[in-house]
């Protein structure tokens, strides 16, 4: 149920991923996927995806490596492969994360450091002044409109100045992106942080919804994971009923990353979230008892009484009426406008615009040291900066140490193999002093050469097989990049 342009609607969706590909193909009701953009070559393009856009079916591609929230401008070179993506698979839009995955570097005149998945922004006026160039820059550089999400986060910045609902206002406001809702992470971050999501769903700017994601996960000492591994469950549901009782969402999508279940309860899970989505649809379009309307989209057209339209087109013959995008027709009376357009014959209107001005490089310093002190203690063992919960830095040092040791697993299958139950105890052990450094493949090459240098005694047949391993991926001679790596070629040669 695709129709492209301006009023573009999706459907109902899941997430592509190469493990559920054929069940993905089989299912009933799939209106369009999501695939992630990394992990998709534009000339090579899986089979499975061939076939489903052969049938109409819309494709995606879902960045996850972009850093929009970092304080550098954007790469690039991850730009136009994200292009590329997009191109290749004919998709009306591309979408990303609002957060950011690296630090340091020249920018603060330190190493650089990469997260390997993704961190909160600062709800800041620097963060958010770096956040909109960098969506401007994506912007110029993307041939399809983009959509940025909203992320789920274990801790919070000190020293905040916006609630997650007015920050993503603002974003929208400045820059017309468009925005992908995650109700899963609206409930994480009223677990992990105490905000209240349905004051959230009120301070969005709803009219620039692209569409929304809904995933399932799990608590764990009263900290909720974000997992994309668990059923999705009853209180994301209802974050996703309010929603849909204020808007009509062009598009709906199950995520699911890992611990795939039957097809069959996938297709449940898939059946629930449009129930959810039914009965926002009913409580959004049931008749008023009064005079005053609050319409989430669509079109209204108002004789007297108050309305208030979020998204959509008003045409209003008298009384008062707030728009909060879309366009609106005023015959007489007062009206608001916020974004769209407001041609008014008689009466008053006003509308919200904001200017764009350049930004200094000392913006992007501030946020990048900021960022880079939290990365530093996340991934290198520094010292949490002033004002974070100490407790809280280190779940999350932890989730990205799991994280990493999850990847690795995918992209180097024959570690977990080779090293069988220990590959996990040794790879957290690893990650404690071993930021990632290139990428996930550089990290499995890394992690092998310091188990064969100083992990744990293992059999010598496991450890043959892994000096193998390393040496057919690492080359038989690479250069030594310091003493203790010298000493270290020697004992993996032994």
């Amino acid at each position: 149920m695709t129709r492209l342009g301006t009023g573009t609607r999706l459907g109902t969706g899941i997430g592509w991923r190469p493990e559920i590909a054929d069940a993905v193909e089989r299912m009933p009701g799939i209106d369009w996927v999501e695939a992630v953009a990394e992990n998709i070559c534009p000339g090579h393009l899986p089979a499975s995806l061939l076939r489903l856009r052969e049938r109409g079916v819309t494709v995606v591609p879902h960045g996850v490596s972009l850093g929009l929230g970092g304080a550098d401008r954007p790469d690039e070179g991850r730009l136009t492969a994200l292009a590329e993506r997009a191109e290749a698979l004919g998709s009306p839009l591309v979408t990303e994360h609002i957060a950011f995955v690296r630090a340091g570097g020249p920018l603060t005149a330190s190493a650089p450091l990469e997260a390997g998945h993704l961190l909160p922004v600062p709800r800041t006026r620097d963060s958010l002044d770096v956040l909109c160039e960098n969506v401007r820059i994506a912007q110029q550089a993307l041939p399809v409109p983009l959509a940025v999400e909203n992320i789920a986060a274990l801790l919070a910045w000190p020293g905040e100045e916006m609630t997650e609902g007015q920050f993503l206002y603002d974003l929208a406001d400045r820059t017309g992106v468009r925005l992908l809702i995650d109700v899963a992470n609206l409930h994480t971050n009223h677990v992990n942080r105490g905000e209240d999501p349905a004051e959230a769903l009120a301070d969005l700017p709803l009219e620039a919804i692209a569409y929304v994601h809904v995933a399932g996960g799990f608590e764990r000492d009263g900290v909720w994971h974000d997992s994309h591994a668990h059923p999705v469950p009853r209180p994301v549901l209802d974050i996703l009923t309010d929603l849909t009782s204020r808007v009509a969402p062009p598009g709906v999508l199950l995520e699911r990353d890992e611990n795939f279940p039957e097809p069959a309860e996938l297709e449940r899970e898939l059946a629930s979230i449009r129930a959810a989505v039914d009965e926002g649809t009913r409580i959004r379009t049931a008749p008023p008892a009064d005079g005053t309307a609050t319409v989430g989209g669509g079109a209204m057209s108002v004789g007297g009484g108050t309305a208030t339209v979020v998204g959509g087109a008003m045409s209003v013959g008298s009384g008062t009426a707030t728009v909060v995008g879309g366009a609106m027709s005023v015959g007489s009376g007062t009206a608001t406008v916020v974004g769209g357009t407001a041609p008014v014959a008689v009466g008053t209107a006003t509308a919200g615009v904001r200017a764009v001005t350049a930004l200094p490089d000392t913006t992007r310093r501030r946020l990048g040291l900021a960022q880079t002190a939290l990365l530093s203690a996340l991934v290198a063992g520094a010292p949490a900066p002033e004002g974070f919960d100490r407790a809280r830095i280190d779940v999350q040092a932890r989730a990205l140490a799991a994280k990493r040791a999850d990847v690795v697993a995918k992209v180097a299958p024959e570690l977990p193999q080779i090293l069988g139950g220990g590959y996990r105890a040794a790879f957290m052990a690893y990650a404690q002093g071993h930021p990632m450094r290139g990428g996930y493949r550089r990290d499995a090459l890394d992690f092998a050469e310091q188990v064969l240098r100083d992990g744990p005694p293992m059999a010598e047949r496991a450890r043959r097989e892994l000096r193998g391993w390393w040496l057919d991926r690492s080359g038989p001679a690479p250069r030594p990049r310091s003493r203790w790596a010298r000493m270290g070629r020697s004992l993996i040669r032994r």
